[in-house]
């Protein structure tokens, strides 16, 4: 699960743990938000423009005192957590709660549903063992050696430190056995041969009309003039292999659990 934290009143983020958080929260008892329309979600919105933005910015994009909250939270782990915050407060910080000035659980879990349609949706629960999946993506997977997380690792694929953020499970999974089913324009690759003879295939890094740029595999960054090439040719699929035979299913939940819980509160 993801890790986040809300807010209240003059709202300052949450940094407090989620024992803290639920603890003395006697509202936060409903496990499930039980108000998740698309109502619920504009309601949501106009609840915490009234009373958050102050702190938060208009849109959650962050304010003079409290964080941008459109990537995800810091620590809370589940609805009741966020709801324990907005709700109640932190104990010793400028984030207090709302409770007192919205009055009831439902404008509560409104607030909570608008931040999770802004952060990728709902956080659910997920099969599989993260810690296994961490070994996955550095050892059989080999997934490191194109994607960088938190600085670490290849340049051949998309960064991965928030892909949790943006990416439900299913949307992951099908990422892992169906990758050439969204492949972005910025990952196509070109495979090119210059008039002298020099081949090279990579990464697409840029192209206009009279030149192309590419990324090889050891690296080294390319610049050619199109007229100087004797063949040129654009590959709009993906260059990462399918996982559907490489992974047992066991392995496959476990790298999904690994990669749903990158999120920028980790």
């Amino acid at each position: 699960m993801i890790r986040g934290k809300l807010f209240r009143g003059p709202l300052v983020f949450l940094v407090a743990t989620l024992g803290a958080v639920l603890s003395g929260s006697a509202s936060a008892q409903q496990a499930e938000n039980p108000y998740t329309t698309g109502l619920d979600v504009r309601y949501g919105r106009d609840q915490f423009a009234r009373h958050c933005s102050g702190c938060h910015g208009l849109g959650a994009t962050g304010g003079e005192t409290g964080p941008d909250l459109t990537s995800g939270f810091q620590h809370t782990s589940s609805d009741a957590g966020l709801f324990g915050v907005i709700a109640d407060g932190i104990p010793n910080t400028q984030m207090s709660g709302m409770m007192l000035r919205l009055q009831t659980d439902q404008t509560v879990w409104q607030v909570v549903t608008y931040l999770r349609s802004i952060t990728g949706g709902i956080r659910v629960e997920v099969p599989g063992d993260p810690a296994r999946g961490a070994a996955l993506f550095r050892g059989k997977g080999d997934c490191v050696s194109c994607h960088m997380i938190r600085g670490d690792g290849g340049r051949h694929g998309p960064n991965l430190s928030t892909i949790g953020s943006r990416r439900s499970p299913d949307e992951l999974l099908s990422d892992l056995v169906e990758p050439d089913e969204r492949v972005q324009p910025r990952w196509w690759r070109m495979n090119v041969t210059h008039r002298d003879g020099t081949h090279v295939e990579g990464l697409r890094m840029g192209e206009g009309t009279y030149a192309v740029r590419i990324l090889d595999a050891d690296d080294n960054l390319w610049s050619f003039e199109k007229r100087d090439l004797a063949e040129s040719e654009r590959i709009e699929t993906s260059s990462m292999p399918s996982y559907a035979d490489a992974l047992n299913s066991d392995e496959l939940r476990d790298l999904v659990a690994y990669l749903y819980g990158l999120t920028r509160g980790l």
